[in-house]
């Protein structure tokens, strides 16, 4: 027993630090987490079951999905975050991407291939080195200041606001995968960015149809790059920028309340008045109206042409930036618009002339694509018909009669097709647009819709007329007293592709 007391004590004398240790460091372990409880701010309340549903169904709708977070006070709680605030749809964005895709395949291979046909052998290479080289050009002005100073909005209630954006997006900083709310809910900014890139691309491009065969490869990149500047950069902020002046859609503070859904001021009012003006400060090619002049190949047109339809679903639906009803009306009454545009012209061909060309069911389609691009997602299928209708017949008579009447060389009828029919455009717009098409008309326009919405559009028309016109006539003459404009004769005479690129479209000695 007294050995077994012996034992303990020991155990127990030997123990004794290990106490005194253990008692000396339980207030701080038990006190540490209360102090940093203390710096660390509770928790955020987690997204009720309610709240979740809410955001798919908002999702789903295209909505404003941060709406779900709200209380019944309208405010969000302190924290409060939910996987469908701040995220990008994959739908949407999908779609999206698909679109941006076919906005290119207008210009590359659609476009020059339309136009491609319509020029002489010698020349079809030119056309399609002119596409490239914009489809370069543009692309590294958009990404280094040309998409901020569109859709940034730094500038806003500067005097410069009134022109450009802002300057926050330069060199595409920071334009991630994260959405751009001020445009989208849904698609990521830098999907939104390349979908907005395609149309400033393509716009310009449309332009090298009224000076075909003619203009340095130089002049042509020089002269463009001043363009965008000074017309394409501030129509494209004016009409669609968050904070323009002119887009009465979602600028409640517009002073001018016009609507353009997919570019009819912005894309072809520019691009189509530029080139009248342009072609006729060129001059017209040599042999113009003294030697045929005929397309080398209207398969290559009719192919180009098809392209050219396919692509505009992702022009014209893809405009709604959103996979939802929207995009679905558009591309509704896009197709509508171009098949009866098409059927229209031939049919005043077949009556006029005792036959419908390729040619011209060609040229309708694209004036019924032109048409209806301001219109797309703001009629109804009934009015998408009317403007079919009208495309059909108001270009035809422009490229048939008026051309002819005021001898000018738009080689391949840009004018006809593109100013005529965007203005045309911009003005049936301004008659048969209807809440009833799209809802988003009654955000801000709700009082001037089928009231005073056409004189509006008018306001708009007379803008763009000026700034297109009044720009090209500075840069054309001034590129003109510079570097010149056009080709030797005896360059112009052998072709461009030869001249301006040293390769030959046909190679006839194989």
């Amino acid at each position: 027993m007294n050995s077994l007391l012996r034992t303990l004590t020991i155990l127990a004398l030997a123990a004794a630090p290990f106490w005194a240790t253990a008692a000396d460091s339980a207030p701080a372990t038990a006190t540490a987490p209360a102090a940093e409880a203390a710096k660390t701010p509770p928790a955020p309340p987690a997204p009720t079951l309610e709240q979740r549903l809410a955001g798919i169904e908002a999702y789903l709708g295209n909505g404003d999905p941060s709406a779900v977070l709200k209380d019944a006070k309208g405010t969000i709680p302190a924290g409060l975050t939910t996987p469908a605030a701040s995220a990008t749809g994959p739908g949407h964005n999908g779609f999206m991407m698909i679109c941006a895709a076919l906005v290119l395949f207008m210009t590359l291979p659609g476009l020059f291939l339309f136009y491609g046909g319509l020029v002489r052998t010698k020349n079809i290479l030119s056309v399609a080195a002119q596409c490239f080289g914009l489809a370069g050009l543009v692309t590294i002005l958009w990404w280094a200041v040309g998409y901020s100073l569109v859709f940034g909005k730094s500038f806003d209630g500067t005097l410069l606001g009134h022109i450009f954006g802002g300057s926050e997006f330069f060199f595409l900083n920071g334009v991630t995968s994260a959405p751009n709310t001020d445009y989208a809910y849904w698609i990521s900014q830098n999907v939104f960015a390349m979908f907005q890139l395609m149309f400033a691309i393509i716009t310009p491009a449309l332009i090298v149809g009224a000076v075909a065969e003619r203009m340095k490869f130089s002049a042509l990149m020089a002269f463009m790059t001043a363009w965008m500047f000074l017309v394409y950069f501030p129509m494209a902020h004016a009409i669609w920028g968050i904070t323009g002046d002119m887009n009465g859609v979602w600028n409640a503070k517009a002073t001018i309340k016009a609507i353009d859904f997919a570019g009819g001021t912005v894309v072809h009012m520019t691009s189509g008045w530029s080139a009248l003006l342009l072609c006729i400060i060129l001059g017209p090619r040599i042999g113009f109206g003294k030697k045929s002049m005929s397309p080398h190949s209207m398969v290559l047109c009719a192919v180009g042409t098809g392209m050219l339809w396919v692509g505009w679903y992702g022009f014209n639906a893809g405009s709604a930036l959103a996979a939802d009803g929207v995009a679905a009306q558009a591309f509704t009454t896009t197709t509508l618009a171009a098949a009866v545009a098409a059927f229209t012209w031939g049919a005043l061909e077949w009556v006029l002339r005792k036959h419908a060309s390729i040619l011209g069911l060609c040229s309708g389609a694209v004036a019924g694509l032109v048409v209806i691009t301001p219109a797309a997602g703001f009629v109804t299928t009934t009015g998408a018909v009317i403007i079919g209708v009208l495309a059909g017949v108001i270009p035809f008579l422009a490229v048939v009669y008026l051309k002819s009447k005021l001898g000018y060389d738009d080689a391949l009828d840009t004018f006809g097709v593109h100013a005529v029919g965007g203005t045309l455009g911009a003005i049936m717009t301004g008659v048969l647009a209807t809440v009833d098409a799209n809802a988003n008309l009654a955000t801000n326009l709700k009082d001037i819709v089928g009231q005073t919405l056409l004189t509006e559009q008018f306001k708009a028309i007379g803008i763009t007329l000026v700034i297109s016109l009044v720009a090209t006539a500075v840069i054309a003459y001034a590129l003109k007293a510079t570097i010149g404009l056009r080709p030797t004769e005896e360059d112009e005479s052998r072709g461009l592709d030869i001249s301006d690129h040293g390769e030959e479209g046909y190679n006839h000695n194989s």
